[in-house]
């Protein structure tokens, strides 16, 4: 399917309950910031029970609130477009940080935000040598539970959406060191949050090693995580707790401070 080739309404891969939802957040605007039932319905297009399930389900993932007989959208809303065009913007200003750490140390380094059940590569400064059979670049996609870069997004999830990801997750064996459980994860992922960083030593492939530490701007708002990969055969853990670590919390503080 080529770019501007988009699906019609009665095409198999359209997703009516998708688009239904999608009308009723638009339904509310600058004049109609509060409606009840029957208004979100009339505005929407749609019959009163149709409208209530979609009213319900988005008050219950957060985007509606609801006080009495209205509803309302919270500011949670604002994280649908807020996210991709914050991660954007500031892909450009934190290149600079990823390029002088690979000047400093030798290594790759990259910027990554949470899609789904993937780590999207936003931003990448790479060094010399190969780390994987793959070629990493901007947009490439990888697996969020095996990456450092995913474990601390992943971390950053409230508690409600770490345990739907947790439940559906796919886990597998990508080396002998690959962690295969959802209790065992959780745990991980927990010591994540606690400590402010994650290490992923060979567990999505043999040999890669790397450390990762989430990036906010001045508002506090996450724009992603910051990693540096390197070869365990090369760089020891001792070298990438002491030496490494300190430089990408040194690097993420310089980027909240730029930020603004």
């Amino acid at each position: 399917m080529i770019e501007d080739d988009k699906l019609s309404p009665d095409d198999r891969d359209f997703v009516t309950a998708l688009a239904s939802g999608l009308e009723v957040l638009q339904a509310f605007d600058q004049d109609n910031p509060r409606m009840t039932l029957s208004e979100v319905a009339v505005k929407a297009g749609m019959n009163r029970a149709k409208a209530r399930r979609f009213l319900l389900t988005l008050h219950a993932l957060g985007y509606l609130k609801k006080q009495h007989r209205y509803f309302e959208l919270t500011p949670k809303v604002l994280q649908l477009g807020h996210a991709l065009l914050t991660i954007n913007r500031y892909a450009t200003l934190i290149q600079p940080y990823l390029e002088d750490i690979t000047r400093e140390i030798h290594e790759s380094t990259s910027l990554g935000t949470l899609d789904g059940d993937e780590v999207v590569y936003m931003a990448r400064s790479a060094a010399e040598h190969r780390l994987m059979a793959i070629q990493l670049s901007v947009g490439t996609r990888l697996p969020a539970a095996y990456t450092s870069m995913g474990r601390v997004l992943l971390a950053q999830l409230p508690d409600a959406q770490l345990e739907s990801f947790l439940g559906k997750v796919r886990l597998q064996a990508y080396t002998e060191r690959s962690i295969v459980e959802p209790d065992e994860l959780r745990k991980v992922l927990q010591e994540v949050r606690q400590q402010g960083y994650a290490i992923v030593d060979q567990e999505l492939d043999s040999g890669l090693r790397s450390v990762a530490v989430p990036v906010f701007d001045q508002q506090g708002f996450l724009l992603g995580a910051i990693n540096i990969s390197t070869n365990a055969g090369r760089v020891d853990m001792e070298t990438l707790l002491g030496r490494f670590l300190p430089l990408l919390q040194e690097k993420a503080s310089l980027i909240r401070m730029a930020a603004s």
